[in-house]
């Protein structure tokens, strides 16, 4: 396979086949050393040679960095060759712990020439690249504990198929899709309240007509999610971030964000200094996509609304 061609995203493929080729070459230096161990065997031999007393699976898994079904399986197949042997933890009969015998040992000091040649091969093979691959290695190591390549790849994934959407200001046409996307999910949680039905039956004369905006997610023709500014009156607060909606089938694609990110640019445009929201906490996905956006938790503000149960802002300057 011309891995180069692919490009990164045969990243696993190639280390899948540099591991084949080391294992292999590794399974040809034993025997050129005489030494009766397989290469898997590896980590679990060179812990336990280093150590004074027996140790237990558990404490040999963590050790390696292997699961613990994986050692078991290691051990089993070291102890049919008695490599190892399992005792009785004397202070804790019901737990195992695995010790060298007197041929692992034997192999432990026998394989010190082996160690010294193989690590000075890869060394100067080190030394003849422009690139540590060990030093490498620990800085992909690094980047997955901060965030694995699932993670990632979904990100990108997001990113992607965001770009793909289009934000467009509230037209007439959009009036029923604004209010099934809303009333979907308010009574999937809640019920409808007084205040919802005068903004969804009639979007043009509660919010428009009274300064407010309304925001549309578009892909293909086909609108994915919806989101509100309703101007305020008599308050520090020029706008309320509300009735905010996405298609369940739209859901996981970052479209709220989208949404939101778009009416905070929409309110700036507008000289605004103050945003205010109000939710709910049972709306976890939610609260966590407004504290992306940058909102805090706030109280005191009178709300309409039965449901809600918090209230957040947005200074803008």
């Amino acid at each position: 396979m011309d891995f180069d061609a692919i490009g990164e995203l045969a990243l696993g493929s190639r280390l899948r086949f540099l591991s084949t080729t080391i294992t292999e070459d590794a399974e040809q230096i034993y025997k050129a050393y005489g030494v009766g161990l397989k290469p898997k065997w590896f980590p679990v031999f060179y812990f336990l040679s280093h150590q004074n007393t027996g140790k237990s699976i558990t404490s040999i898994a963590q050790a390696v960095g292997h699961s613990h079904p994986s050692v078991i399986k290691i051990v089993r197949e070291m102890v049919k060759e008695e490599l190892v042997i399992e005792q009785k933890d004397p202070l804790d009969g019901r737990k195992n712990n695995i010790l060298l015998t007197g041929k692992g040992k034997d192999i432990a000091i026998k394989i010190r020439g082996q160690y010294q040649d193989v690590e000075q091969a890869i060394k100067r093979m080190m030394q003849q690249t422009r690139h540590n691959i060990w030093l490498a290695l620990q800085e992909f190591e690094y980047l997955l504990d901060e965030q694995s390549l699932l993670s990632r790849v979904l990100e990108a994934k997001k990113i992607r198929e965001s770009s793909q959407v289009t934000i467009l200001d509230y037209l007439p046409e959009h009036r029923s899709a604004f209010q099934e996307l809303n009333e979907q999910w308010i009574t999937q949680y809640f019920k409808l309240e007084d205040a919802d039905r005068k903004a969804l039956d009639n979007p043009q004369g509660y919010i428009l007509d009274n300064g407010g905006m309304i925001l549309v997610a578009v892909e293909n023709n086909i609108v994915l999610g919806v989101c509100a500014l309703l101007k305020m009156e008599d308050s520090k607060y020029d706008y309320e971030l509300a009735k905010m909606a996405v298609s369940p089938k739209a859901r996981g694609r970052g479209i709220g964000y989208l949404l939101g990110k778009s009416s905070v640019a929409k309110a700036k445009e507008q000289g605004a200094s103050y945003l205010y929201l109000e939710s709910n906490t049972i709306l976890k996905p939610a609260i966590t996509l407004y504290e992306k956006l940058g909102f805090k938790k706030v109280s005191g503000h009178y709300t309409p609304y039965e449901r809600c149960n918090i209230q957040m802002e947005l200074p803008l300057k």
